[in-house]
């Protein structure tokens, strides 16, 4: 038995993902919780099986082969744990499998409720389908009929301040009710009213007559006061009842779960919650996960958190993609000419088979400049819905196969173009995907989460430092002195427009000394007083970015191209 302070349980994760089902293993290695080792399978919850149960027995089994961990017996998962080892001790499962679900919202000002309804919604796995508010015009029969046409899972009516307005929330109500009686009951959406808390009996009365409707607090309690923490946590609960309807053989897990199964996007967004209140106080925490289908995206600072999920991705939701981002955005970011048709192409074919894997020296390019571009568009799309989204971030950690399967220095390189930090901040890659597993798993074991982030399951990419300055371009603008422990130290100068890396080891602490020789600013909102500073050397080492923000490409072809190259060359991809 250990004499840890930590209880000696093993904890399996599972993840239903769209293409793939994975199996994550946590236990106890001399007195800490660490990362054992993961399994994966092909999601089954298509033809021919219709079930998540086949993929979840094929994932464990495969968990088992490579850890030598005997964790099924008959196949059936061993639950709890033996005294020889075998079995785990607790389950926990998320899930990002399944089409996004429909959903239509409904409030009274257009940008105030029926807006922090879209943010709410834009929380979740979804795609909005429909919108009412007090400014649409359209005659009660019209709403209906787009009530009907929209054929929602989920319908967030908001509206009205605490004890303000109610004979217009009634009017919504009295629409909405109208449009559940002529929907077939096995087809009616549910329902998250999130309004006028006065209101909250009459409308549960009503409306539970004719479906499931879950009660949140009021978005917007206040006109200039907007709540959707606790609303999120509702709708995390009604979106597992739908996809429990959708999902052949979630529920059955249910009973063996040591906590509510949760959707990846809110447990990812939970432990960036968590690493904003264990980290750098006066900054911010970015995560984003790059999948297949979505791209999400979680900010927090102070413990106060955000999260938006975009239907863009590397497979299906590169559709999406194309069809709000122009090719032209794209292909400015190849180091090598391919032409436009050709970009197109590949990127179409890659909805279709999305896990066809760039082998070639131009499908691996036009990734890249699909990844950097997406990053872009989705931090731009997250800040704009959170205008208070921390300018600067410490850490910024990154999950997904498509940010995780090249070489640190390229993954490196496709974050910091992508997301075009500000100031001093350090890269985390989460290469094993297991951000959302031990945001889920947070639930009931705090100590987990810490133990595992402190051991080496996550890669510090490395630190990039941001000079901003009005010089031209190659002008010198700072002198950078390393002080190493042993004593030693190298200058360096920087110029203007350069990606400078500086002689920093994996693991190596060292100090770094910022001289400016034309006026920089490091800090953007701060006193920027920040001139020295001790750094640890990521697996990329310590990056100097002088290239400005945002990134200006030249528009000749040629030397946009040759830049490309030359900044490559100073992320060592």
């Amino acid at each position: 038995m250990t004499t840890s302070l930590v209880d000696a349980e093993s904890v399996l994760a599972i993840e239903i993902g769209s293409i793939h089902t994975r199996a994550l293993l946590f236990d106890v290695v001399d007195g800490q919780y660490r990362f054992i080792g993961a399994g994966r399978a092909p999601t089954t919850i298509h033809a021919p099986f219709f079930d998540i149960s086949e993929g979840i027995h094929l994932a464990i089994s495969h968990l088992q082969e490579i850890t030598s961990r005997i964790l099924l017996e008959e196949s059936r998962l061993i639950l709890p744990g033996k005294a020889d080892g075998s079995g785990v001790d607790q389950v926990v499962l998320t899930y990002t499998a399944g089409q996004p679900l429909r959903v239509v919202v409904m409030g009274l000002l257009e940008d105030v409720s029926v807006e922090s309804a879209r943010r709410l919604a834009a929380s979740a796995h979804t795609i909005i389908t429909e919108a009412i508010g007090l400014n649409d015009r359209r005659p009660p029969e019209a709403q209906i009929d787009a009530l009907l046409r929209a054929r929602p899972d989920l319908i967030i009516l908001s509206g009205g301040t605490d004890q303000g307005a109610s004979r217009s929330i009634a009017k919504n109500v009295d629409l909405l009710t109208f449009a559940l009686q002529i929907i077939p009951r096995e087809k009616r959406p549910e329902v998250i009213y999130a309004g006028n808390h006065a209101l909250v009996t009459p409308v549960k009365d009503v409306l539970s007559t004719y479906t499931q409707v879950h009660v949140a607090p009021n978005l917007r309690p206040e006109i200039d006061v907007e709540n959707l923490s606790p609303a999120q946590d509702i709708l995390a609960d009604a979106e597992f009842h739908i996809r429990s309807r959708q999902i052949g053989g979630l529920q059955s897990y249910r009973s063996i779960l040591a906590v509510e199964p949760l959707s990846a996007p809110f447990a990812f967004a939970r432990m960036i919650r968590f690493l904003s209140r264990i980290n750098n106080p006066g900054k911010g925490v970015i995560g984003v996960d790059l999948g297949a289908g979505n791209l999400i995206i979680a900010s927090a600072f102070q413990g106060n958190s955000a999260v938006s999920v975009l239907p863009m991705g590397t497979g299906p939701g590169m559709a999406q993609a194309l069809r709000t981002i122009p090719i032209s955005e794209i292909s400015r970011w190849l180091p090598i000419h391919i032409p436009e048709s050709v970009v197109e192409d590949y990127l179409w074919h890659k909805t279709l088979h999305p896990t066809l894997l760039p082998v070639t020296t131009e499908t691996a390019a036009v990734e890249q400049a699909a990844i950097r571009q997406v990053l872009w568009n989705g931090l731009n799309q997250h800040r704009t819905r959170y205008p208070n989204t921390p300018l600067l971030a410490e850490p910024i950690l990154a999950a997904g196969m498509p940010l995780t399967q090249w070489s640190p220095q390229t993954s490196l390189m496709l974050l910091v173009d992508g997301l075009q930090p500000f100031g001093i901040t350090t890269f985390v890659q989460d290469a094993h995907g297991l951000t959302a597993a031990l945001g889920i798993i947070s639930t009931n074991n705090a100590i987990l989460p810490v133990q595992v982030i402190e051991s080496n399951a996550f890669v510090n990419l490395g630190t990039v430092i941001v000079p901003l300055s009005n010089a031209r371009y190659g002008t010198s603008i700072l002198k950078v002195k390393v002080e190493y422990e042993a004593g030693n130290q190298i200058s360096l100068e920087v110029r203007q427009g350069s990606v400078t890396a500086l002689p920093i080891q994996t693991g190596q602490t060292a100090r770094v000394h910022l001289q400016p020789l034309r006026p920089i600013t490091i800090d953007p909102i701060g006193k920027d007083t920040t001139r020295s500073f001790k750094v640890i050397g990521g697996v990329c080492g310590v990056i100097v970015d002088a290239r400005g923000r945002p990134l200006s490409l030249p528009t000749d072809a040629a030397r946009r191209r040759d830049m490309l190259k030359k900044w490559a060359a100073g992320f060592g991809a």
